[in-house]
């Protein structure tokens, strides 16, 4: 039974045509940058959440929870890009 994302995607395959296809190298290299770019948000939120727990201040918390939005949002440009580039050489 195919799961209602896996649904989607044939229909728009189908609407659209066949899309870029990946092959098995540049699959492990996603799964790779993936993994680096979760792993650089982990630490972020943690090196951070360890900040707040500290704050003694809700305006030095506002600061330290902007500041992890902000690296958090850098981090995931990065790796859309970084995913990009191996999308573009497909």
């Amino acid at each position: 039974m195919k799961s209602a994302f896996e649904i989607a995607m044939a229909r728009l395959e189908e609407a659209a045509g066949p899309g870029r296809k990946l092959t098995d190298s540049q699959k492990a290299e996603i799964a790779e940058i993936t993994k680096k770019y979760d792993a650089r948000a982990a630490e972020e939120r943690l090196s951070l959440d360890g900040q707040m727990a500290k704050a003694a201040t809700f305006e030095e918390l506002e600061k330290l929870r902007g500041e992890l939005a902000t690296a958090l949002t850098r981090i995931e440009d990065d790796r859309e890009k970084a995913k990009e580039a191996v999308w573009g050489s497909a």
